[in-house]
């Protein structure tokens, strides 16, 4: 009897099984040209932090299902190294590292969930699970797919500080303070 139970629920899964459902698992590589620049403000000038692309941890395993014009993902995460932004300068470089908590939380983590409006082929929207200084915010970006030799993604968030309990530092006695909101600017080129 317990045979005949188990043999109807395995029938059962695969009559409503079809192959958009197929998990697959892909190792992909993130080209060292990919750009990912974060920006912000102070009350006195602008200022940018790029990330060393070179040093993004490949290859990335991307396994994901499709569910019709979505692209539903399992852990794939780009990690990121906090100490690996460059701002210009050894000071401001550890105002980053400190305002990111990089001592106690040294990776960034972005965490692709799911991609749908697949049907509109070159601009999509995204949902992703940001990960800084142990504090986990998901976030819906829109990004631009180029693919011609290889495949190109385009996109900007914006996020604030607060979002991630990190404080907002404040330079000669609180005369100069950075901007709670910081947009990141990425173009990741896949190989």
């Amino acid at each position: 009897m317990k045979k005949v139970v188990f043999l109807v629920f395995m029938l059962a899964t695969l009559a409503f099984t079809n192959k958009d459902t197929a998990i697959k698992n892909e190792a992909v590589v993130v080209s060292s040209k990919s750009s990912l620049v974060v920006k912000g403000t102070t009350n006195v000038h602008a200022f940018k932090c790029v990330f060393d692309s070179k040093r993004i941890e490949n290859p990335v395993s991307v396994t994901y299902f499709s569910q019709g014009d979505r692209l539903k993902f399992k852990e794939t995460a780009l990690i990121l190294n906090s100490g690996c932004f460059d701002c210009g300068g050894k000071g401001i470089n550890k105002d980053f590292k400190s305002i990111l908590k990089a001592e106690t939380y040294p990776e960034i983590k972005l965490i692709l969930k799911e991609t749908f409006g697949l049907n509109q082929k070159k601009n999509l929207q995204t949902l992703v699970d940001v990960e800084i200084a142990g504090i986990t915010n998901e976030y819906k970006i829109p990004v631009k797919v180029n693919d011609s030799d290889k495949l190109q993604v385009i996109g900007t968030l914006t996020l604030c500080l607060s979002d991630f309990n990190l404080e907002q530092p404040k330079k000669m006695f609180g005369l100069i303070t950075v901007d709670d909101q910081i947009t990141i600017d990425f173009d990741l080129i896949i190989d």
